[in-house]
């Protein structure tokens, strides 16, 4: 009976997932996306190949690919409008940088108002943008870009990407109680909220500036034992003593030289100046801190993790150098699928690399 419950249980929370765009650019790809003109006119526009690229583990498994150096790349999908609202949000890609690509973008965007689809370009208004931007070897940057209200708010936290030139899955997956989580390659590398890692709303609590610290609080923790007391006679030890190896030279003369006196060495049984031994604080409370209060200037909204309903999903990115290959798109409400996901192509990748370097060596 339990076994299926559990089966039941399993089959109703696969039907209630919905995937509401996934793209592997497959050969009917060209009818989902429309290439935009945005910078053509300028001789700026640059478009998209096709392929597999050169370093792939399956020559059958595609993705579209920057090509030509030094261009503005817009490309975008309409897709079944939805909203996150009351459920969780997955937005997912692989990419590759094939090329060293110096300085350029390699992030994706979900898109909310209207777009005329063959000028869509970085002017248009986003809910998401989300992935890597590299510039150099000091910028390695990983946006997260919400927008809330008409205005867009970069995460706070300094995130970095992979720079290699090996396939990698991007994941962000915002729940409704507006927790998020960052995966690369289906490994968490960083998670939060966003009530505190977007500077959106007022913080909910604020430091309590005219707190001071109360005159009873002891914050020290060690004090001198009370009950230590000095060994009798401690203070008498000297500090040096005659050398008892020392001996006059024979050639001394009292008359021209004085009294002779042997020099002085450290004393072995001096132990310096008489101080009580150290013992824990009983009265100690930990090191004072600035309280925290309530921000009178906060105010909570339930749906801060809603986006607007999204409309589009589309790829706008300036590079230097041309060689990005973009592909396994998924924008579902279940994390488990995007995991399957992410699995099954870097699993198929390696049983097909590993294919063809036993052939190679055959």
């Amino acid at each position: 009976m339990m076994i299926k419950l559990l089966v039941l249980f399993l089959f109703f929370q696969i039907s209630v997932s919905e995937i509401f765009f996934e793209e592997r650019f497959d050969d009917g790809w060209r009818s989902r996306w429309v290439i935009s003109d945005w910078k053509r006119s300028e001789g700026k526009a640059g478009y998209f190949k096709h392929t597999a690229g050169k370093w792939h583990g399956d020559p059958d498994d595609k993705g579209i690919q920057t090509h030509t150096d030094a261009r503005h790349y817009a490309i975008s999908a309409k897709i079944p409008e939805f909203s996150n609202k009351n459920r969780t949000l997955v937005v997912q890609y692989s990419i590759r940088f094939e090329q060293d690509i110096e300085c350029g973008g390699g992030y994706i965007k979900l898109l909310s108002a209207y777009v005329n689809q063959k000028k869509f370009g970085g002017d248009a208004p986003y809910s998401l943008m989300f992935g890597p931007d590299i510039c150099g070897t000091q910028k390695k940057h990983l946006h997260v870009i919400l927008s809330y209200q008409g205005q867009n708010y970069p995460i706070k936290k300094e995130l970095e990407c992979e720079t290699d030139k090996l396939t990698h899955f991007y994941t962000f997956i915002l729940r409704p109680d507006a927790s998020y989580s960052i995966l690369i390659d289906n490994r968490e590398r960083d998670s939060g909220s966003m009530y505190t890692d977007w500077d959106i709303l007022p913080p909910r609590k604020i430091k309590a500036v005219n707190a001071k610290k109360p005159a009873d609080w002891d914050d020290r923790e060690y004090i001198d034992d009370p009950n230590a007391v000095k060994p009798e006679g401690y203070d008498s030890i000297p500090k040096e003593i005659p050398d008892p190896k020392a001996k006059k030279p024979d050639n001394w003369d009292e008359d021209e030289d004085g009294l002779w006196k042997p020099p002085k060495i450290p004393n072995p049984a001096y132990k310096g100046l008489w101080r009580p031994k150290r013992i824990k604080n009983p009265n100690y409370k930990g090191k004072w801190k600035i309280p925290y209060i309530d921000n009178p200037e906060f105010e909570d909204d339930p749906d801060l993790y809603v986006l607007k309903p999204i409309k589009y999903v589309g790829i706008e990115v300036w590079q230097v150098k041309a060689g990005s290959v973009y592909d396994n798109i998924l924008i579902c409400d279940d994390p488990a699928y995007a995991k399957q996901v992410v699995e099954e192509v870097l699993s198929n990748r390696e049983v097909c690399s590993s294919s063809f370097v036993f052939t190679t060596v055959q």
